[in-house]
């Protein structure tokens, strides 16, 4: 079997912060303001993408702010990478990297993200705009890996 190597920047969602972590953070919140900060805090470490990546044709629609996704297939797992241009948008970005990210098709698909979401407490508090965002980036995602 040929090994590829990944050229995409690397980031830590879906391998060492998955959403076990994520939900558990989540869970031991203090209201919406502290998850509110639990999600910039896990934009912060989501690598910013070099601009020669923030290319129009992989800008996600639907998005209020702006948000560029990219993926790469290797040995039939899918690996992302986006960015936002708005922090609190970079933050929901990592709660679907973490879910997605390195997962074959059959897993994306498979995945319960209105699960996930529900069981974050986010998705109430956000905007309409916001909400039709993220949905946007994981509707994108899941047409990907059909």
């Amino acid at each position: 079997m040929m090994t590829t190597t990944l050229t995409l920047p690397q980031h830590p969602f879906g391998t060492e912060i998955t959403t076990a972590d994520i939900i558990a953070q989540m869970q031991v919140a203090t209201g919406w303001e502290d998850r509110y900060r639990n999600v910039i805090q896990l934009g912060k470490k989501l690598p910013q993408l070099d601009d020669s990546y923030k290319q129009d044709q992989l800008k996600i629609s639907g998005c209020e702010s702006q948000v560029w996704l990219h993926h790469q297939i290797i040995d039939d797992h899918y690996y992302f990478i986006a960015d936002s241009d708005a922090r609190i948008v970079r933050g929901l970005i990592t709660l679907v990297l973490a879910a997605y990210d390195g997962k074959t098709a059959t897993e994306i698909n498979a995945f319960d993200i209105d699960t996930y979401f529900q069981s974050l407490g986010l998705i109430d508090h956000l905007s309409p705009s916001r909400g039709n965002g993220l949905k946007a980036i994981v509707e994108q995602i899941k047409q990907l890996a059909h």
